[in-house]
């Protein structure tokens, strides 16, 4: 079962940037994964690259990609916080993570955000992963 998701923050600098780096890294050929942003910065973060490149994955390619940028019908939306809608973008199962943006934070703080996320993507590739089918997936994540 191929599951598209994509995670979506203002910005598309941080948070959802390190979400699309975890989901790569632990997700392997299963899954195809994007991050955009509603207002894309002009480049990734140096801070998200530096607390990435610390759990050996790199992020340095990646870009901010606007809400056009990606497939426009996901299986998974995952907003980060920050209020963010996304009215336009149709996705079988949406969840809004509520993650405070690190951007101008001490290195720390920032690694604590790194952390919660990788633990949230942890656990949906788990969930994705015990799922034999789709309609199987949907009903698991609407009842979390």
């Amino acid at each position: 079962m191929r599951v598209i998701i994509g995670f979506v923050c203002i910005g598309n600098s941080c948070r959802s940037q390190m979400a699309e780096g975890f989901a790569n890294h632990y997700g392997g050929r299963s899954f195809e994964v994007y991050s955009a942003g509603t207002h894309p910065a002009a480049m990734v973060s140096q801070d998200a690259v530096l607390v990435m490149k610390e759990k050996a994955i790199d992020i340095s390619r990646q870009y901010p990609k606007g809400l056009l940028n990606i497939p426009q019908e996901l299986d998974i939306l995952i907003t980060m916080g920050c209020e963010v809608e996304c009215p336009f973008l149709p996705s079988h199962y949406r969840e809004d993570w509520g993650i405070e943006d690190p951007v101008s934070m001490s290195l720390e703080e920032f690694r604590d955000i790194r952390d919660i996320i990788e633990t949230k993507v942890q656990s949906i590739l788990e969930l994705i992963r015990s799922s034999e089918d789709k309609e199987t997936l949907m009903d698991r994540l609407k009842k979390r």
